[in-house]
């Protein structure tokens, strides 16, 4: 029995509405991952830092444009972590994309001691990690064997891309400034890497508004968010948000807050606000997780890989029409809308 015409041999057979979402000219190949590629040495951090790469089996010689992809901090022990995002992280790959998942200190599967500097999110460690990635790119290449037979990677052509809590990495990435609480909020940070040419925020982490628009747990746990400027944050990028992603842990304020980063930064930026989503979007960390709940849905999680390889398409290998007609689509099937500026 043969899929449905509009279904890829990756897709989910229950992706329903978000088949019609279309990705004119971009056919999936088989998808090779190599994992771990371990990074000795890094500075200022205690273990080291592995990562998995995953690259398409096959596609056009040269060398492949690259997705860095920041973990969230979810209540699952293993998928934050290089081995999760496995519905994105595929998706990418088999559609032309490198993608370099690094394990940040904050994962549960490493279990770090409170008592470690930057304990427990790590949220400049986090960071260090894909400027170090960055850093060691040659290294990195060199340590996968197929990776040189599939052209290399392309430092040139580089996006981020964070859920949740790694969606605040890509932030502070892609040019968002915040205070530090070690100097009692007193010294901006400015960790912008200008190698980083894009970025995708999905279910990111809104404005603290110098603590009020956050929760008390996330006052006392998250005190590097009270203070997040997205004024700066000029790279272009795609915000992604939950319709219902109401997160009562982290703000004050309702599912809107999620979308700040569109609306307090400077163009360009796109908005994808996924209907009846709440913060894992479906399910993009992995299928059947603890974390989803009752969010799960092939549907979303497919509006979603369409939607994010589109516009990875748009910043790094110049096919805005892709971006434009999945975009129309998405919001003609009702899935939710998209705001650009």
């Amino acid at each position: 029995m043969s899929l449905p015409l509009e279904l890829a041999f990756d897709d989910h057979a229950l992706i329903a509405r978000a088949a019609t979402i279309p990705l004119p000219g971009v056919q999936p190949v088989p998808v090779m991952s190599f994992s771990p590629v371990i990074l000795k040495g890094v500075p200022g951090r205690p273990l080291d830092l592995l990562l998995r790469v995953s690259v398409p089996a096959a596609g056009p010689p040269g060398p492949l444009p690259v997705i860095l992809l920041s973990h969230g901090h979810g209540v699952s022990y293993n998928l934050s972590s290089l081995n999760g995002y496995a519905p994105l992280v595929q998706y990418w790959a088999a559609r032309g994309f490198a993608v370099l998942q690094p394990t940040h200190l904050s994962s549960r599967a490493l279990a770090v001691p409170d008592g470690t500097p930057g304990a427990p999110l790590f949220w400049r460690e986090r960071v260090n990690d894909m400027t170090a990635i960055l850093d060691r790119l040659d290294d990195v290449q060199a340590a996968v064997p197929f990776l040189v037979d599939r052209g290399g990677l392309d430092a040139s052509r580089v996006a981020v891309v964070g859920h949740s809590l790694g969606a605040h990495t890509a932030a502070v990435l892609l040019g968002m400034r915040l205070k530090d609480p070690a100097s009692d909020f007193t010294t901006d940070v400015d960790l912008r890497d200008t190698r980083i040419r894009a970025g995708i925020l999905l279910a990111g982490i809104g404005d603290g508004n110098g603590g009020k628009d956050l929760s008390a747990f996330a006052n006392d746990k998250c005190p590097f968010m009270r203070h997040s400027d997205y004024s700066t944050m000029a790279a272009p990028a795609l915000v992604v948000a939950g319709a219902d992603d109401i997160s009562p842990h982290l703000t004050t304020r309702g599912a809107d807050w999620h979308a700040d980063p569109f609306r307090l930064s400077p163009a360009p930026k796109s908005l994808a606000t996924i209907a009846d989503a709440w913060h894992c979007l479906g399910g993009i960390s992995g299928f059947d997780t603890k974390e989803t709940r009752d969010d799960e849905s092939p549907e979303r999680i497919a509006a979603v890989q369409r939607l994010t390889t589109a516009y990875l398409r748009k910043v790094l290998c110049d096919d805005s029409k892709t971006w434009d007609t999945a975009a129309a689509a998405f919001s003609d099937a009702g899935l939710g809308t998209v705001e650009e500026k």
